[in-house]
């Protein structure tokens, strides 16, 4: 079993946000997570959210619970604060689930 979550953003800085990604990898990696698809996207056809996308990923984890230490630790949230804060307008939150791997 792993934990995947697939997310819309709308990054508004691309060399910024590409930044955080080569940043936030390494945390990423040390808590068993990795990034299972990444899309750039240019057109939105269907939204529940009213925020834009322009990127849509997955993103998993070994659980929900380990999930929830990597976006709390301090070193991911220093990252997050440094780089991601500024080059990303929204997140969209597409869907969250347990998966059989």
């Amino acid at each position: 079993m792993s934990y995947e979550r697939v997310m819309g953003i709308h990054v508004i800085d691309d060399d910024e946000y590409q930044k955080y990604r080569e940043r936030m990898r390494p945390i990423l990696e040390s808590f068993g997570g990795f990034f299972g698809f990444d899309f750039k996207i240019s057109e939105v056809l269907l939204s529940r959210s009213d925020d834009q996308i322009n990127r849509v990923f997955t993103i998993e984890f070994p659980s929900e619970k380990i999930m929830n230490k990597f976006f709390n630790d301090p070193e991911y949230l220093k990252v997050k604060k440094e780089h991601f804060e500024n080059s990303v307008k929204s997140t969209t939150t597409i869907a969250m689930y347990e998966k059989n791997t």
